[in-house]
């Protein structure tokens, strides 16, 4: 099933590089391996009823024949060969249903393994019967020497301390694999600390539910996540309450409404499978929205703009920039010219926070920061020139 998935969805690809003959070879030698695989799994279950069959009627010719002999000399009487008769039916019928159900017992321990596999997983830490709930929270959040690792003997994050103040913009910037993703989903409590605290308005969020930390968060992922469903609907998702009055004025406040008025159904369009019959851009859009319909005190964008052109980055950061107005927020970004507007910047590397400041103050200090902008700054002038000498060639030719 996994190699037909991948196949289907990536057929463009594999006829991009002309993959075809070596796409249709593997899924044949796989179906072969299944065929094998599943024909030596048949052919063993359905060997063992006739078998125990067999082994049955065997014995039941074999008391037949010999108390027959030994009744007929006198050794037994017939009514203890109508026992051993019995007998033998009663043994051997367990065994032949017995071997009736190998089949089911293959594949109930395949299952059994992977059902034990995700048991074994450690327990997600249960939410405190008489967890504190925060009334009409500013969004002040607050690292005290957090702590944090994936596993217990290579920790991520040592010693993680800062502040953000309610409506402050916080960009958190870095390589890849320095923490900036962990620290996120940590405030969103989808991983509970090794150490520290963090404070969510002064609370600590290890004391509240993780649906009062999460309904207070809003969150737009990389990755935006649409189900099949009106966009209307889709909208809605980030609050299920929201008016329909709500929902316009949220898609005209993220630029959601230019695109909606050009289709069709308008806010009734359905989103076919994966979204498809909309733009990357307009999917992102469209997660900003229903994260404007549900109000956060807190928001977080995880690297929101960094799969799509320009153009359309400039109208995310738009719909993003009514979207933080008046709450605190946590951008992740790859792009660093889209930040230079926040508040504070976070440069993380290897899960310490390395510099801090406002993106004059880190370019001033020429630091890790000033590296990473300038890097991005050359390569950025490296690729304008190549496309204008490539443009410059055509226009020759």
């Amino acid at each position: 099933n996994a190699r037909v998935e991948e196949s289907f969805s990536g057929h463009a690809l594999v006829r991009v590089f002309g993959r075809e003959e070596d796409s249709r070879a593997k899924f044949q030698e796989e179906n072969e391996e299944l065929y094998q695989a599943a024909f030596r799994a048949q052919f063993l279950s359905g060997l063992m009823m006739p078998a125990m069959m067999f082994i049955g009627s065997l014995s039941y010719v074999g008391i037949a024949v010999l108390g027959g002999l030994m009744v007929a000399s006198g050794q037994l009487r017939l009514g203890d060969v109508q026992a051993f008769i019995q007998y033998s039916q009663q043994f051997t019928q367990p065994l032949s249903e017995l071997g009736g159900m190998a089949a089911v017992v293959q594949s109930g321990t395949a299952s059994a393994e992977r059902v034990f596999e995700l048991l074994d997983e450690e327990e997600q830490v249960p939410d405190a019967e008489d967890a504190p709930t925060i009334e009409d929270g500013a969004g002040v959040i607050e690292f005290e020497h957090v702590a944090f690792g994936y596993a217990p003997d290579k920790p991520l994050i040592r010693d993680l301390s800062f502040r953000v103040e309610p409506g402050q913009t916080v960009a958190i910037v870095g390589p890849t694999g320095a923490g900036k993703t962990t620290l996120v989903n940590l405030l969103m409590r989808f991983y509970e600390l090794d150490g520290g605290r963090i404070l969510l308005d002064g609370q600590d969020i290890a004391e509240l539910t993780r649906d009062d930390v999460r309904s207070r968060t809003g969150m737009v992922l990389q990755d935006p996540w649409l189900f099949a469903g009106t966009i209307r609907e889709n909208i809605r998702y980030g609050n299920e309450e929201a008016s329909d009055v709500e929902i316009y004025e949220a898609a005209v406040a993220t630029r959601v409404d230019r695109f909606v008025h050009t289709l069709p159904d308008g806010y009734d369009t359905v989103l076919d499978e994966d979204a498809a019959n909309v733009s990357a851009g307009e999917k992102q859009l469209l997660t900003i929205a229903r994260a404007f319909v549900a109000s956060p005190s807190v928001l977080i964008l995880d690297e929101a703009t960094s799969s799509v052109d320009t153009r359309t980055e400039l109208l995310l950061q738009h719909a993003m920039a009514a979207l933080r107005e008046g709450r605190t927020s946590f951008v992740i970004a790859h792009r660093l010219s889209t930040i230079r507007d926040a508040d504070l910047i976070l440069v993380m590397e290897h899960g310490d926070i390395v510099e801090k400041g406002t993106h004059d103050e880190l370019i001033a200090a020429e630091g890790a920061y000033w590296r990473l902008y300038r890097a991005q700054f050359e390569r950025a002038a490296t690729e304008d020139e190549t496309a204008a000498g490539t443009t410059t060639t055509e226009d020759s030719g």
